[in-house]
């Protein structure tokens, strides 16, 4: 499989030079422990796997992928989950407004 998430080692891309891992912070910013912390709540709701979690993450598109960073892209792979599995719409995610919250009470 050759996507975005699929670059290691590839002609034209540059050396692969990681940071040694003891000089690496795990967040680099507030907001990604905030990612990481909604996507291991959200994953015990058990409408997805950590298989689907993944393929959600790695079927962006590959211009996208390279471009975001790691949380980013965690981010946007919880996005796509939330939207697909029918917890959250576009239009709740594009107004931050819920809608429909009366049928949400029904259906629990």
């Amino acid at each position: 499989m050759n996507g975005g998430h699929d670059l290691g080692g590839m002609h034209g891309l540059g050396p692969i030079d990681p940071e040694p891992e003891q000089g690496e912070p795990i967040f680099h910013r507030e907001w990604e422990q905030r990612v990481f912390a909604l996507n291991l709540a959200t994953g015990f709701l058990r409408h997805w796997n950590l298989d689907e979690s993944r393929h959600a993450r790695e079927r962006q598109h590959p211009a996208d992928y390279i471009r975001n960073s790691y949380y980013e892209n965690w981010f946007n792979g919880l996005i796509t989950l939330l939207v697909e599995k029918g917890l959250v719409t576009q239009s709740e995610l594009d107004s931050g407004t819920e809608i429909g919250r009366a049928s949400c009470r029904e259906r629990v």
